[in-house]
């Protein structure tokens, strides 16, 4: 099966998912009171459904009651930002996060259908140079392999109950989102540790030079491989997804992971909470942005998928994508 089949089917399945998600987000969150609903607290014998009792009235104050647990907020009975955030996750998090991961891949589709990939116009040299040493091949796909673990269970997670319980039941999706969360919570601090291996090994060919800019401001040029414009060993695409994607949502993603993952820091119900929407909506941004990045390491740019899975590249491709950093190698040869 040709990488092609391969890209597209997955892009299929992400917008199946995503497609699907996006009709369920659209529903509206019940209401947390009001008249619309009784609660177990109108249901007390003499009192009518929805009118709020005493009791009530005093437990969605958010005021701590008397308790023996030690707990952070375990006297709290009803957190009133509770229902805010269960608004937000399930409201606008959920809804544009869906047409976000939905939107992604048939905007690269597209592209790739009207553009096609970047090609090396010259004959290969048949000259091989090393563009990523062991080291930074060990860095990279120990970083991608955990990313696609953590996309794929957390896409479980935050959008599984749509797409899944039709499909599967309750029954089998409640094992399915239980060893996903799991999964996710292990290999996340693992990930995190990637990131931050990342950007020592990589930090170093990322600073960004004054040709980035001719780079930039030809950037639709380039990228339709209408212009060629010299760069170092990376353009400044790659080191903006190094700088936004790797670097800034990584540590995003990674901080508030770590937060959620380790409750027993005392944390408050807000502050998982707030944790929780920061890592939701940086987690989609940064598959969007991964999505991207996946696309020119395979389809995108011819041979920059071997670049990296075998650390060597032949003079030709080096000089056409690269010119500045071949010169560079020639140079040190």
């Amino acid at each position: 099966m040709s990488m092609l089949q391969n890209f597209l089917r997955l892009m299929l399945a992400v917008c199946m998912m995503t497609m699907v998600t996006v009709g369920y987000a659209e529903e509206a969150v019940p209401p947390a009171d009001g008249m619309s609903s009784a609660t177990p607290f109108a249901q007390e014998e003499g009192r009518t459904a929805g009118v709020k009792s005493d009791t009530q009235r005093q437990a969605e104050s958010g005021a701590a009651g008397v308790t023996q647990s030690r707990i952070r907020d375990a006297g709290v009975f009803q957190q009133t930002q509770g229902h805010d955030w269960r608004v937000l996750r399930n409201g606008p998090v959920t809804f544009y996060g869906g047409w976000l991961l939905m939107v992604t891949p048939a905007l690269m589709l597209a592209f790739y259908l009207i553009f096609g990939p970047l090609k090396v116009h010259s004959a290969p040299a048949g000259r091989e140079i090393r563009r990523f040493s062991r080291k930074e091949q060990v860095v990279h796909w120990s970083a991608a392999g955990s990313f696609v673990i953590l996309a794929l269970t957390g896409i479980i997670i935050l959008f599984g109950k749509h797409v899944l319980i039709p499909v599967i039941g309750h029954d089998a999706f409640s094992w399915v989102a239980i060893i996903g969360k799991n999964i996710h919570n292990i290999v996340g601090p693992f990930f995190a540790v990637a990131v931050l291996a990342m950007f020592i090994t990589f930090v170093r060919d990322n600073l960004f030079k004054a040709i980035d800019l001719q780079w930039l401001l030809n950037v639709h040029l380039v990228v339709t491989g209408k212009k060629h414009v010299p760069s170092y060993k990376y353009n400044i695409g790659e080191k903006a997804w190094f700088w936004g994607g790797v670097s800034f949502l990584g540590l995003i993603v990674s901080a508030s992971g770590l937060v959620l993952d380790f409750p027993t820091f005392e944390q408050t119900r807000q502050t998982m909470q707030i944790a929780n929407t920061v890592h939701g909506i940086g987690a989609l941004l940064f598959i969007a942005a991964g999505l991207g990045h996946i696309y020119m390491g395979t389809l995108g740019a011819e041979g920059a998928f071997k670049a990296m899975k075998t650390g060597m590249v032949d003079e030709t491709w080096a000089k056409e994508h690269h010119e500045l950093w071949y010169e560079e190698m020639k140079d040190k040869a």
